[in-house]
């Protein structure tokens, strides 16, 4: 991340209080993601999960909500779907990657103000090059154009993806961040899709990054038989583990990314900014694939 804001470093004595914002969130893992790993580097931190379905509260609420998070000393929150572009009219300033990819996941209250930042960029890059270090980039195609999306495609880009293509049921939202993206980064080519079996022919990998797939979702945002082995698949969904896709590409021989690290990559970075303490990245990967092999068989 080229800026950031942090909130002021975390006292080892008084607890440090943080949430998500969201719907439909009683699943999330974040809190059990930053509570254990405050506790490994030995201070306090209480992780609340804030839905606003769950709560009865109005995504038009959104201003009332972050007064009183500020009034009660949360020192951030963690923002998902559906908040993540509506809750920028409402925060103070904004990091350099929050603006240029207008989706923020990430809130800091520091100096009486609101900061805005988006980690899911630049936790996505770091679990993509963990994960697959060596895989082509050229050509890539990717579903989805949405608040996550728009942090995948930027971060494909950063990572080196000279062609992207993007699909979208809403052709409207991928046009959008085509144009956006455009902008950002004037060398590359990225188009829109109609059809995502037109591009996915010629491409190097693909990136998935609709809620298709997910709990709640299932199923699997294509048709599976277009997958080949020598295409590499990469999904940002982390509920379940493994998605439909993810399985039928394992199964084809395709090279693979899960949406586990990205959630713990994002994460890890969110973590930084609201306590000022760098945290154990591979303690904390290794925890929550612990956890989730428990959860799968008990």
């Amino acid at each position: 991340m080229t800026s950031q804001r942090t909130a002021h470093t975390a006292s080892p004595t008084r607890s440090t209080l943080v949430g998500l914002l969201g719907t439909g969130i009683g699943p999330s893992r974040s809190p059990e993601i930053h509570e254990a790993e405050a506790a490994a580097l030995g201070f306090p931190l209480v992780y609340r999960t804030l839905d606003f379905d769950a709560l009865r509260i109005r995504t038009d609420d959104i201003p009332q909500v972050l007064k009183w998070a500020q009034a009660f000393g949360f020192a951030g929150l963690n923002v998902t779907h559906p908040l993540k572009k509506r809750v920028i009219d409402y925060l103070d300033e904004l990091s350099p990657e929050a603006e240029a990819l207008e989706a923020v996941n990430t809130v800091v209250f520091a100096d009486g103000k609101s900061f805005g930042h988006n980690t899911d960029w630049s936790g996505y890059s770091r679990n993509f090059t963990r994960s697959l270090p060596q895989a082509a980039l050229d050509r890539v195609a990717q579903i989805g154009a949405g608040g996550a999306g728009a942090a995948v495609a930027f971060a494909m880009l950063g990572l080196g993806t000279r062609h992207l293509s993007l699909f979208d049921v809403r052709p409207e939202s991928a046009a959008q961040l085509a144009d956006r993206l455009a902008d950002l980064f004037p060398d590359r080519t990225i188009s829109v899709a109609t059809n995502i079996a037109s591009v996915l022919a010629g491409a190097d990998g693909l990136v998935q990054t609709s809620p298709l797939g997910m709990t709640g979702y299932p199923g699997s945002p294509l048709d599976l038989s277009l997958l080949r082995p020598d295409l590499w698949v990469s999904e940002i969904i982390y509920f379940p583990a493994e998605t439909e896709l993810l399985r039928a590409a394992r199964a084809r021989g395709c090279a693979t990314v899960s949406g586990e690290g990205m959630v713990v990559q994002q994460a890890a970075d969110a973590f930084e900014l609201f306590t000022g303490r760098k945290p154990d990245v591979e303690r904390m990967l290794a925890r929550f694939a612990l956890s989730t092999q428990q959860e799968q068989y008990s």
